[in-house]
């Protein structure tokens, strides 16, 4: 559906890109959600290690900023299946230079925008923690070093998921990926 039903108006927006507030509230939820994974990463991997500077660190290193590359990808393409699999229109992807995005012209529901939000983090945070747990001799901190990126890389879908849950249950979201409106047929 990419049309408001008949006596639906817009009751909140949030444009990260022009409204300075939420983008700092948002990254500072990041922070706060990497700095909690990553103190809790040190509670499961205490890394009691020389740090030496060879191949195989340099590897490593390289290896996790293409997996950091690759997850934010993943991220929204997720995002994208899911707003194609609700609306049958093809997304749109991009980067503004801060973040990339996925975005539509459809409108969701609160259920349907609930799983597009939630879906990349959950679908790759599982992933990830497997991968964690099965090399966690080898790669434990590059993994898991992802998996902060994971987690507070969804802040912004941390905290539309929160609007949404304090919406009315007939709330529709139009998610363009600069943009988010969320409208209701009641005021």
């Amino acid at each position: 559906m990419t049309t408001l039903p008949n006596g639906y108006r817009e009751v909140r927006r949030v444009d990260l890109m022009r409204n300075r507030k939420e983008a700092i509230l948002i990254n500072l939820l990041a922070l706060v959600i990497a700095a909690g994974v990553a103190a809790l990463g040190f509670v499961f991997c205490p890394p009691f290690f020389e740090v030496e500077i060879g191949i195989h660190s340099i590897v490593n290193m390289i290896l996790m900023m293409v997996g950091i590359v690759v997850y934010m990808i993943l991220h929204e393409i997720i995002h994208g299946v899911f707003m194609k699999a609700f609306s049958g229109l093809k997304p749109r992807y991009g980067f503004t230079g801060l973040y990339a995005y996925a975005g539509s012209d459809a409108l969701f529901n609160r259920r349907q925008y609930l799983i597009i939000a939630f879906a990349p983090v959950v679908i790759l945070g599982i992933i990830l923690a497997v991968l964690t747990v099965a090399f966690y001799e080898t790669a434990f901190w590059t993994l898991y070093l992802i998996q902060i990126v994971n987690l507070s890389g969804a802040a912004g879908d941390f905290y539309v998921g929160f609007l949404i849950a304090r919406s009315n249950n007939d709330v529709l979201v139009r998610d363009t990926g600069t943009d988010m409106a969320f409208y209701s047929g009641r005021v």
